[in-house]
């Protein structure tokens, strides 16, 4: 069996997918990576060149989320059959390896026990738009070096097992948590203030055709212009958050260890997702890493 492959879903999200090729594609080799193309975008097809391009229709729908992980779990436990591991997430959420453990994310999967679902922990990329002037024109961690504890983005996301993932791809239904002290996702959401506004202007425009209110079209709620905010107000918010020192990120998985518990009656786990107000800087060693 293949060690591993990468699967996303994207609509015109040309910044981040990008970000995504350059990374698993490069992990893992572009013939290894599946890129289901929601609307079969021209762009989307050009940039994914050599990949597993799956276009499917992009007609406005309710439902819209319950059935794109409908269909991301079906791909998934199909590649499961030829694939010891499967790393699925959002276009702008790449999982990665510390440096200071040695090799790649493929060197730690080649050697990861198989049969278990793993859960990076998760950290937002933040542009301190006030000390990072510098645009993105190659590697994001480099111009962009804070990140906030992202515990929403802790995801179940590299899956050997046969589990569901729930919608978002927040939960699993897999009772034991696996989170490796090397393994981190990063969402990239709001790593670039330019990036982001015009991303939202997309999302926002996607949301005003699906028919039905937010709860009826199964979209997250960031996607819709009502809960959108002033662009500028979020990004200039970054600096208020408390600056911790060092890069100790054991409290943040303790936590997760200790509060992990079945989802009600659901068949999925969960651990607590507590609303942390702090950030930290990257180390020197991840700058260039994705």
């Amino acid at each position: 069996m293949q060690t591993a492959a990468a699967v996303t879903m994207v609509r015109d999200d040309a910044f981040f997918l990008k970000a995504w090729l350059a990374h698993y594609g490069g992990l893992f080799g572009r013939e290894n990576c599946y890129v289901i193309n929601h609307g079969r975008g021209a762009e989307v097809a050009a940039l994914a060149e050599g990949c597993n391009v799956i276009g499917i229709p992009g007609d406005p729908h309710k439902n819209f989320d319950v059935k794109r992980w409908q269909l991301i779990n079906n791909l998934v436990g199909g590649l499961r059959k030829y694939f010891t591991h499967v790393v699925v997430g959002d276009v702008d959420e790449l999982v990665v390896s510390d440096p200071e453990a040695g090799g790649t994310l493929l060197d730690f999967l080649k050697d990861a026990p198989k049969g278990r679902i793993l859960t990076p922990l998760g950290l937002e990329v933040i542009h301190r738009i006030d000390i990072e002037p510098d645009p993105v024109t190659g590697p994001i961690l480099g111009p962009r070096m804070h990140v906030r504890p992202a515990p929403w983005y802790s995801k179940p996301c590299i899956t050997s097992a046969p589990a569901k993932l729930s919608r978002g791809g927040h939960y699993a239904q897999y009772d034991k948590l696996h989170a490796p002290d090397r393994l981190y996702l990063l969402h990239l959401k709001f790593c670039d203030f330019d990036n982001y506004a015009a991303a939202m202007d997309r999302r926002n425009a996607v949301t005003a055709e699906v028919p039905g209110d937010q709860k009826g079209a199964s979209i997250g709620g960031h996607w819709f212009a009502a809960n959108r905010g002033e662009d500028r107000a979020v990004f200039e918010a970054f600096a208020t958050l408390e600056m911790v020192e060092g890069f100790d990120m054991t409290p943040l998985r303790r936590r997760m260890r200790r509060s992990f518990k079945p989802r009600g009656d659901t068949g999925f786990y969960e651990f607590d997702h507590p609303r942390y107000k702090t950030q930290y800087r990257l180390p020197d060693r991840f700058a260039g890493l994705v």
